[in-house]
């Protein structure tokens, strides 16, 4: 059975760091399109940064360039996030989500054109 598991959120200050993980089990993250995304109360789910492919390209958005980087252990069939310099804006509910790339119908793996989701883990960034 194919399955995303996240963990890694929590409580953290303002500039402060945390570094989500994603582990997937029935299926190979090597090949695949992998992306994090976000979604605050109120407001529509966000594309963070992705993996475009088995190339490793990856992608962010505007607002955590610089600050977020991801990162994929093969060995692990995990993905990471490691979030420094975290914001009050960087509040949201966090997921990491999958899908073959070449049964993508969209080229921005930044947009949510995802089979396979995780179940979300909150980070919450306040003093």
């Amino acid at each position: 059975q194919l399955q995303l598991v996240e963990s890694g959120g929590g409580l953290v200050q303002p500039g402060g760091s945390l570094r989500l993980s994603c582990k997937a089990s029935g299926f190979t993250m090597r090949n695949s399109r992998l992306g994090w995304f976000r979604q605050a109360p109120g407001k529509g789910r966000e594309g963070v940064s992705c993996i475009r492919d088995s190339t490793g390209t990856t992608y962010y958005a505007d607002s955590v360039k610089g600050r977020f980087t991801i990162s994929r252990d093969n060995t692990k069939n995990t993905v990471y996030l490691q979030m420094n310099s975290l914001e009050p804006e960087d509040t949201a509910v966090y997921y990491c989500a999958a899908q073959n790339p070449l049964l993508a119908t969209v080229t921005s793996c930044l947009s949510p054109d995802y089979v396979y989701w995780g179940q979300g883990t909150q980070v919450t960034v306040s003093a």
